[in-house]
Protein backbone atom coordinates (compact mmCIF):
# COMPACT_ATOMS: atom_id res chain seq x y z
CA UNK A 1 0.00 0.00 0.00
CA UNK A 2 0.99 3.47 -1.49
CA UNK A 3 0.40 6.35 1.06
CA UNK A 4 1.03 10.02 -0.46
CA UNK A 5 1.72 12.02 2.32
CA UNK A 6 1.45 16.36 0.84
CA UNK A 7 3.05 19.07 3.52
CA UNK A 8 2.26 22.61 2.42
CA UNK A 9 4.99 25.06 3.52
CA UNK A 10 4.18 28.23 4.73
CA UNK A 11 5.66 31.69 5.86
CA UNK A 12 6.18 32.29 9.52
CA UNK A 13 3.12 32.45 11.61
CA UNK A 14 1.17 35.88 12.85
CA UNK A 15 -0.60 33.54 15.54
CA UNK A 16 -0.05 30.33 17.26
CA UNK A 17 -1.47 28.23 20.52
CA UNK A 18 -0.62 24.53 21.06
CA UNK A 19 -1.37 22.94 24.20
CA UNK A 20 -1.09 18.57 25.39
CA UNK A 21 -4.27 17.41 26.40
CA UNK A 22 -5.38 13.70 27.46
CA UNK A 23 -6.28 11.49 25.17
CA UNK A 24 -10.00 11.27 26.72
CA UNK A 25 -13.36 12.68 25.61
CA UNK A 26 -12.90 15.24 28.51
CA UNK A 27 -9.46 16.32 26.11
CA UNK A 28 -11.55 16.10 23.27
CA UNK A 29 -14.01 18.33 24.23
CA UNK A 30 -11.37 20.94 25.77
CA UNK A 31 -9.74 20.56 21.96
CA UNK A 32 -13.00 21.96 20.81
CA UNK A 33 -13.35 24.44 23.42
CA UNK A 34 -10.19 26.06 23.32
CA UNK A 35 -10.12 26.43 19.45
CA UNK A 36 -13.53 28.17 20.13
CA UNK A 37 -11.98 30.59 22.71
CA UNK A 38 -8.87 31.32 21.04
CA UNK A 39 -9.92 31.72 17.23
CA UNK A 40 -12.58 33.79 18.61
CA UNK A 41 -10.42 36.30 20.59
CA UNK A 42 -8.35 36.68 17.56
CA UNK A 43 -11.58 37.43 15.25
CA UNK A 44 -11.82 34.60 13.04
CA UNK A 45 -14.86 32.78 12.39
CA UNK A 46 -15.04 29.65 14.76
CA UNK A 47 -17.24 27.02 13.50
CA UNK A 48 -15.90 24.86 10.70
CA UNK A 49 -12.58 24.94 12.64
CA UNK A 50 -14.41 23.32 15.93
CA UNK A 51 -15.87 20.66 13.65
CA UNK A 52 -12.80 20.39 12.63
CA UNK A 53 -10.58 19.79 15.90
CA UNK A 54 -13.55 17.59 17.51
CA UNK A 55 -13.37 15.33 14.57
CA UNK A 56 -9.70 15.03 14.79
CA UNK A 57 -9.20 15.16 18.47
CA UNK A 58 -11.97 12.48 18.84
CA UNK A 59 -10.07 10.45 16.32
CA UNK A 60 -6.26 11.06 18.30
CA UNK A 61 -8.63 10.19 21.33
CA UNK A 62 -10.15 6.69 19.61
CA UNK A 63 -7.26 5.44 17.54
CA UNK A 64 -4.29 7.34 18.35
CA UNK A 65 -4.18 6.22 22.05
CA UNK A 66 -0.92 5.03 24.05
CA UNK A 67 -1.88 4.55 27.72
CA UNK A 68 0.47 7.53 29.21
CA UNK A 69 1.22 10.21 26.28
CA UNK A 70 -1.32 12.92 25.50
CA UNK A 71 -2.05 14.20 21.89
CA UNK A 72 -1.03 17.63 21.10
CA UNK A 73 -3.46 19.97 19.54
CA UNK A 74 -2.10 23.21 17.48
CA UNK A 75 -3.50 25.90 15.70
CA UNK A 76 -1.23 28.52 13.27
CA UNK A 77 -2.58 31.47 11.62
CA UNK A 78 -0.52 32.19 8.96
CA UNK A 79 -1.07 36.39 7.48
CA UNK A 80 -4.48 36.27 8.06
CA UNK A 81 -5.24 34.32 5.10
CA UNK A 82 -4.51 30.91 6.33
CA UNK A 83 -5.94 28.72 9.66
CA UNK A 84 -3.59 25.34 10.13
CA UNK A 85 -4.66 22.91 12.11
CA UNK A 86 -2.51 20.21 13.59
CA UNK A 87 -3.14 17.12 16.02
CA UNK A 88 -0.70 15.39 16.63
CA UNK A 89 -0.53 11.78 18.60
CA UNK A 90 1.82 8.70 19.36
CA UNK A 91 0.29 6.12 17.25
CA UNK A 92 2.28 6.40 14.09
CA UNK A 93 1.74 3.10 13.18
CA UNK A 94 -2.20 3.74 12.64
CA UNK A 95 -2.48 6.04 9.55
CA UNK A 96 -5.78 7.14 8.84
CA UNK A 97 -7.06 6.76 4.84
CA UNK A 98 -6.01 9.68 2.31
CA UNK A 99 -7.61 12.78 1.30
CA UNK A 100 -9.64 11.69 -1.23
CA UNK A 101 -10.14 7.75 -0.33
CA UNK A 102 -12.59 8.12 2.74
CA UNK A 103 -15.89 6.17 2.43
CA UNK A 104 -19.10 6.54 3.96
CA UNK A 105 -20.14 3.72 6.83
CA UNK A 106 -22.53 1.40 6.25
CA UNK A 107 -26.17 2.83 6.82
CA UNK A 108 -26.75 2.94 10.61
CA UNK A 109 -22.92 3.00 11.56
CA UNK A 110 -22.61 4.97 14.43
CA UNK A 111 -18.86 6.22 13.51
CA UNK A 112 -16.65 6.89 10.74
CA UNK A 113 -17.80 9.63 9.46
CA UNK A 114 -15.62 12.04 11.24
CA UNK A 115 -12.47 12.40 8.35
CA UNK A 116 -15.98 12.36 5.92
CA UNK A 117 -16.87 15.84 7.91
CA UNK A 118 -12.87 17.17 7.67
CA UNK A 119 -12.76 16.43 4.62
CA UNK A 120 -15.79 18.23 3.83
CA UNK A 121 -15.31 21.31 5.86
CA UNK A 122 -11.41 22.06 5.07
CA UNK A 123 -9.85 23.12 2.03
CA UNK A 124 -6.91 20.88 2.49
CA UNK A 125 -5.77 17.92 4.55
CA UNK A 126 -3.27 15.55 4.94
CA UNK A 127 -1.27 12.97 6.87
CA UNK A 128 2.55 13.26 8.21
CA UNK A 129 4.32 11.06 10.06
CA UNK A 130 7.12 11.69 12.50
CA UNK A 131 9.18 11.75 14.50
CA UNK A 132 8.84 8.21 15.51
CA UNK A 133 6.29 7.18 17.20
CA UNK A 134 4.03 10.36 16.50
CA UNK A 135 1.45 11.04 13.19
CA UNK A 136 0.01 14.46 12.50
CA UNK A 137 -3.43 14.65 10.62
CA UNK A 138 -3.41 18.51 9.64
CA UNK A 139 -6.05 20.73 8.03
CA UNK A 140 -6.14 23.72 6.53
CA UNK A 141 -9.01 26.54 6.09
CA UNK A 142 -8.45 29.69 4.14
CA UNK A 143 -9.66 32.47 5.93
CA UNK A 144 -9.74 34.52 2.70
CA UNK A 145 -11.94 34.33 -0.63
Amino acid sequence: MTQEITRTEHSAPTRQFTVLLSPTRRGARLARLLTTAHLGDWGLPTESAAHIVAELATNAMLHGRVPGRDFQMSLTVHRDALLRIEVTDTRGDRLPPAPGTTTAPADGAESGRGLLIVEALADRWGTGIGPAPRKTVWAELDLVP
